[in-house]
């Protein structure tokens, strides 16, 4: 993710997650903790706590395999960041890394 970037497409951040942008808005209509901003036109713009929200919400619907409901739930009683979100998060982008690297050999 670029640092000096305020805002994120919707295009962008679903490439960033590996999920459809579809999945994006129907994650923006179940879970009221998210809100991009949207311009007159309805183009979304995600910040970083936008993005950041939508990492937890993929970890815990996606590796964990809860509900909405579930993934809701979890939100709501603990609102500090998972650390195993973090390890997993960063063990696979070493496996995507790693796969670069040999298909580049």
């Amino acid at each position: 993710m670029n640092e000096g970037k305020l805002y994120y497409s919707i295009g962008e951040v679903a490439e960033m997650l590996g999920v459809n942008q579809s999945l994006l808005r129907f994650w923006e209509k179940e879970f009221r903790e998210l809100h991009p901003v949207k311009n007159k036109k309805g183009t979304r713009s995600y910040t970083k706590d936008d993005i950041a929200l939508l990492k937890r919400i993929y970890y815990l619907t996606k590796e964990c395999g809860l509900t909405l409901d579930g993934a809701r739930q979890q939100l709501k009683n603990d609102k500090t960041p998972d650390q195993r979100m973090e390890l997993v998060q960063t063990l696979t982008d070493v496996r995507n890394f790693l796969i670069q690297m040999k298909q580049n050999l």
